[in-house]
């Protein structure tokens, strides 16, 4: 039994991304592949460095908030 994956529609956005790539050159198209990698590499650094710094704050509101650390930040 086969498994059948629901794919939604293009929005009208998407289809006026694929028309635009669809008449480029291919070497050009690689290039547009290559800057989507991009960014959806990117946007994923970010969302780990997001993750990770909420993970930290617990760690270091210990470390960051205890008495001899609020001399400091009288100064």
């Amino acid at each position: 039994m086969q498994h059948k994956v629901k794919v939604a529609p293009f929005t009208q956005h998407e289809q006026i991304l694929i028309s635009k790539i669809r008449v480029l050159p291919p070497e050009r198209a690689m290039e547009v592949e290559d800057f989507i990698d991009f960014l959806r590499q990117t946007s994923e650094d970010r969302q780990l460095r997001q993750a990770a710094a909420r993970l930290s704050e617990d760690a270091f509101s210990k470390v960051w908030d205890n008495p001899d650390d609020a001399e400091y930040d009288r100064l």
